[in-house]
């Protein structure tokens, strides 16, 4: 697990809450543990469907847009 500073978390904090890991980050003063930091774990239900009318779809997902004959020889 990641230890920090209180001061340089305090400078960093936004930045460093957007890429927090699975392991957290612990925040120290003068060289002790005072905190944790860890992401919060969401429910699978409330990550599903969490982008719908956010994502616009062109074309066709099954598709590399590439025509080809199986038949042709190489």
């Amino acid at each position: 697990m990641k230890t920090m500073g209180a001061a340089k978390f305090k400078e960093q904090c936004l930045a460093l809450l957007d890429r927090l890991d699975a392991e957290g980050l612990v925040i120290t003063k003068h060289g002790r543990p005072v905190a944790r930091v860890l992401p919060y774990e969401r429910e699978f239900h409330e990550v599903i469907g969490s982008l719908r009318g956010k994502i616009e779809i062109r074309g066709d997902l099954m598709s590399t847009g590439e025509r080809w004959n199986a038949d042709a020889e190489p």
